[in-house]
């Protein structure tokens, strides 16, 4: 019975980790598409020569909802594992300042260099949590590949627009 309450315990444990990610995920992309403005549809943004294996404005939605659930299971996990929190926490939160800094860098103050440089952190960053926590993640590390990939695709998106406008 012990062990039946401990594993219990265990997983809402994990639930609440979940959650709560899940809450600041979401809650990063919220801030960032609130601060820029039209975006996507901005007559700034439909006139730049963009690359052309830019795709579908609907993708992006999709694909960042399904990073940002893939990133929350994968800092639950990390969470439960590293005895490093407080460095895992700085690291989450500069990822979430630089997620969140780069949309009104880019379509609100059309800074496309500053944007390209956010990005480039921003993946660097990224591929640093992958290489860092591998081993306390492990298998879970698979998680974390779709936020790395979109963010090499995005990073070439943006490089596209500034070496091309």
């Amino acid at each position: 019975m012990h062990k039946f309450v401990l594993l219990m315990k265990s997983r809402l444990l994990f639930v609440l980790r979940l959650f709560i990610f899940l809450i600041l995920n979401f809650s990063a992309l919220y801030i960032g598409v609130s601060l820029y403005g039209d975006g996507g549809n901005s007559n700034w943004y439909i006139e730049l020569n963009r690359a052309p294996w830019e795709p579908p404005g609907w993708v992006f939605g999709a694909a960042w909802s399904s990073i940002m659930i893939c990133f929350a299971f994968y800092m639950s996990i990390v969470w439960k594992k590293t005895s490093q929190k407080n460095f895992l926490i700085l690291l989450y939160s500069i990822q979430y300042i630089l997620n969140v800094g780069w949309n009104p860098t880019f379509f609100n103050f059309h800074y496309v260099f500053y944007g390209l440089l956010i990005i480039i952190v921003l993946t660097i960053l990224i591929g640093y949590i992958l290489y860092k926590y591998w081993t306390e993640a492990k298998f879970n590390s698979i998680l974390l590949f779709p936020y790395f990939i979109w963010l090499l695709i995005a990073t070439s998106l943006n490089g596209y627009v500034y070496f091309n406008n």
